[in-house]
């Protein structure tokens, strides 16, 4: 779709989109909620889960800017607003900030609330002056935050709700876990700079013993060499540089006897729940989040530390983590994605009364 064609039915209400009025009940008004993600792919991702856990009066559409600028819908739920508007060049970041300051504007012009889950208190990667304007007038027209874990400061924002992260215990359940390896530790995840996968190579080369270290995910921004060179200097190393399916994923956890995400900063993790999920203990960098999660999830299931990760803090986790009783698991009874997606479309009512 054009740029002309875009613009041409900015303001109409009615588009070719025909509403799910099954989804809506009697009792409770279904509502008709755009989200800012591509649709499920068959993978672990935060979207699917959303599918899973919303309630029939929920119908969810996801993200295309024909359906943004074009489509009829109740609310728009935003996630990581700043993909929006990024773009490989300079003129696809013009063009997408164009269309973004369009679609902020038709929201308003038909009271279209804005829901705006905060993953991170700011993006990973900084980005130019025009980015935090328009981040700004994102959150100056968003009519309810919600917030993942009760730690996120919202500043003077008043309209926030706390919703968790939910779990992935039900995502998995078709799999069976193998065997744990003895003193494997693994990385999983998209491998970029804050997530301090060199701090974990440099420390766990100066761990001794019958240890492992295996590192899966796709890696970015030039860290493939520097993962390659560590598997070549050191054999206890290897690694599988990709994007991998959730049957490989909890295959790969699963001989896990540690999983280690030693990120410079941790907010909010998917990939810490689902270690926890499979029922695997994690070393992570201490934060207000860790330290609550902590305590929700019981005793012994996180080995939060502060400062540098060293070849130190990985045994004496593994020697702590060996303590778990074998038939334990964590406490995640909170994170039910039935009980989260209701509340996520009770705030999408509150959304449009605010």
């Amino acid at each position: 779709m054009n740029m002309i064609g875009k613009f041409s039915c900015l303001f109409n209400r009615s588009s070719g989109l025909s509403p799910n009025s099954s989804k809506a009940s009697s009792q409770r008004p279904g509502l008709r909620v755009l989200l800012s993600l591509d649709p499920p792919d068959g993978t672990t991702r935060y979207v699917a889960q959303l599918v899973v856990g919303a309630p029939k009066e929920v119908d969810l559409l996801f993200f295309s800017w024909r359906i943004a600028l074009c489509g009829r819908y109740d609310v728009f739920h935003i996630h990581w607003p700043e993909f929006l508007f990024r773009g490989t060049d300079f003129y696809g970041r013009v063009y997408r900030s164009i269309l973004f300051v369009a679609l902020l504007l038709r929201l308003r012009l038909l009271s279209i609330p804005i829901v705006r889950t905060v993953h991170n208190l700011a993006p990973h990667e900084g980005g130019s002056w025009v980015e935090r304007t328009l981040l700004r007038l994102c959150n100056e027209q968003t009519k309810l935050f919600i917030r993942l874990n009760a730690a996120t400061d919202m500043g003077k924002q008043k309209n926030v709700v706390t919703i968790l992260h939910g779990h992935y215990k039900d995502r998995f359940k078709q799999f069976s876990l193998p065997p744990t390896r003895v003193g494997r530790y693994l990385y999983f995840g998209l491998i970029r700079p804050y997530k301090g996968v060199d701090d974990l190579l440099r420390s766990f080369s100066q761990l001794r013993g019958d240890v492992t270290l295996r590192i899966v995910g796709k890696p970015s921004d030039g860290l493939r060499q520097t993962v390659l060179a560590a598997c070549q200097a050191d054999a206890r190393v290897t690694s599988r540089l990709e994007f991998v399916e959730d049957e490989v994923l909890v295959q790969e956890i699963g001989e896990a006897e540690v999983v280690v995400l030693p990120y410079r900063e941790m907010h909010n993790s998917g990939a810490l729940l689902v270690a926890l999920s499979l029922g695997r203990p994690v070393v992570a960098p201490s934060s207000p989040s860790n330290d609550l999660l902590a305590k929700e999830v019981g005793s012994g299931w996180l080995y939060l530390y502060e400062g540098p990760l060293t070849a130190d803090l990985l045994y004496k986790a593994r020697e702590k983590f060996r303590s778990l009783p074998r038939d334990s698991s964590p406490n995640l009874s909170g994170r039910d994605w039935k009980h989260l997606g209701e509340t996520h479309y009770q705030a999408y009512l509150a959304s449009r009364l605010s």
